[in-house]
């Protein structure tokens, strides 16, 4: 099973992501109720239980398809490091190619997500107007499924002057809605 396919398996799994999400604090106590709060509603296990850095307030959990996911205060980042296609050290000239490249692989990786997360909300380029001025242009693709506590997001990046790299990424969000 590819990185993304098991991770994108992993989250499906997780039926209500909002004992997922607490407050943003720092410290040993803050850690372990983070890692306690995922671990009860995920199942993952901590990786380096007993190496806990005091300053963090992100810690990693790794789940029993050995995917490692960062989970913060709100947010989950699976750790795909063979996720799909993906362009680096993008001369201006290049620009182009790696906009083709994107939206060639785009098909692949939203059939990907509907396997295992059903029919998305929001299918869209980034520059949509309904896209959240935070996301806004960042984003070449975007496609937005809604949980039980939570947005899940799967992204093209948008290659640009700023960015020199191109690739395809997901991560989970906390949200209100239902």
């Amino acid at each position: 099973m590819e990185d993304d396919e098991r991770a994108m398996a992993d989250l499906a799994e997780v039926s209500d992501w909002r004992p997922v999400w607490g407050p943003p604090n720092t410290g040993m106590d803050a850690i372990r109720a983070l890692v306690s709060r995922v671990t009860a509603a995920t199942g993952w296990r901590p990786w380096a239980p007993g190496k806990i850095d005091p300053d963090r307030y992100t810690w990693g959990l790794v789940t029993p398809r050995e995917t490692v996911m960062l989970v913060l205060p709100d947010a989950v980042l699976p750790e795909s490091p063979r996720s799909g296609w993906s362009a680096y050290e993008i001369g201006p000239s290049e620009l182009p190619e790696a906009e083709e490249g994107l939206d060639a692989h785009w098909p692949a990786q939203i059939r990907l997500a509907r396997e295992h997360w059903g029919a998305p909300v929001f299918v869209g380029p980034g520059s949509d107007a309904r896209v959240p001025l935070e996301w806004r242009g960042r984003r070449r693709h975007l496609a937005v499924w809604l949980k039980p506590g939570a947005e899940f997001h799967l992204y093209a990046t948008q290659p640009g002057p700023e960015d020199d790299a191109a690739g395809f990424g997901y991560s989970v969000y906390a949200s209100e809605v239902a």
